[in-house]
């Protein structure tokens, strides 16, 4: 078979380990889970890093609202969320008036977010130099603007109570440009210093704002970019996503969940010193620190 598809579960007879690997359910006492009281936006929640990521904070006590353009894709993930008070928002992030409208609505009648995970699908590939404007128009408004429009909305409600996490989740590319993402490396690396600004501006209220970089991920845009390289070079899918794992020095691509789980945690108590960082989870692919 010549298309790229994801393994089935496999024991790694070297190290042990199971890929994808796997994770035992968090403990179902409500008031054992770390999360348990706060309430968090994920955004982009319907599939990939961002539906793992609603899983992950539901498994840890939080009421999760999911955020994405399709309600019928949301409705499917809510249905599977453990735990209560869960919620769906059914909007388009590039559509920032009617984002942070629809946001300030869902406020007034449920309460304020202690937590924010802003995620949206990367722009299409292709070289910097050959983008048209419109494109990097897009990927502007869809991520750093949008992203904003939320921070306009939901930071109040944390400088109210001194309390809140703001994840961002967005590339490695930050950190080490990366070949044919023209338009994302340079959005990407927008973000990632209006993050920081606004780090050092709302840590005086007790919120933290980071990054989450990950890098080869399980997701359709990955396939998405393994498909566009394959046609390209006229190389198997299977190929072209081989030769991508070998420059992983882990030798393959994370599972979503693995994502989750440092997003998880950066919005948890246990990371409440952690300010204004970038964090890498991309098996050692970054070739800078």
């Amino acid at each position: 078979m010549n298309g790229y598809q994801r393994p089935a579960v496999i024991l790694d007879r070297t190290t042990g380990y199971l890929w994808p690997p796997t994770f035992p359910p968090m403990p179902q006492d409500p008031t054992t889970l770390p999360l348990s009281g706060e309430r968090a936006l994920v955004c982009g929640a319907s599939q990939g890093i961002g539906r793992a990521t609603a899983q992950a904070l539901a498994q840890q006590g939080a009421a999760v609202t999911l955020l994405a353009r399709t309600e019928k894709a949301l409705a499917q993930v809510l249905s599977s969320l453990p735990g209560r008070g869960h919620a769906i928002i059914a909007v388009d992030l590039a559509e920032t008036t009617a984002l942070g409208q629809v946001v300030s609505d869902h406020l007034r009648a449920h309460g304020p977010f202690s937590i924010l995970v802003n995620n949206a699908g990367g722009p299409p590939p292709g070289p910097a130099h050959q983008a048209e404007l419109g494109a990097f128009e897009h990927a502007f408004r869809l991520h750093l603007l949008a992203f904003q429009a939320l921070v306009l909305v939901v930071a109040p409600g944390m400088k109210a109570v001194r309390h809140g996490r703001i994840i961002n989740v967005i590339s490695t590319s930050v950190k080490q440009p990366l070949p044919n993402l023209g338009v994302s490396n340079t959005i990407r690396g927008a973000v990632a210093q209006w993050s920081k600004t606004l780090a050092n501006e709302l840590g005086p209220f007790n919120i933290t704002v980071n990054n989450v970089l990950p890098g080869a991920t399980s997701t359709e845009r990955l396939a998405a970019i393994i498909r566009n390289k394959a046609a390209a070079t006229g190389a198997t899918e299977a190929d072209v996503a081989q030769h991508m794992m070998d420059e992983i020095p882990l030798r393959r691509f994370a599972a979503p969940e693995e994502v989750a789980h440092a997003i998880a945690f950066l919005a948890g108590p246990h990371a409440a010193y952690i300010n204004g960082i970038n964090l890498p989870v991309d098996g050692g692919r970054t070739g800078c620190l």
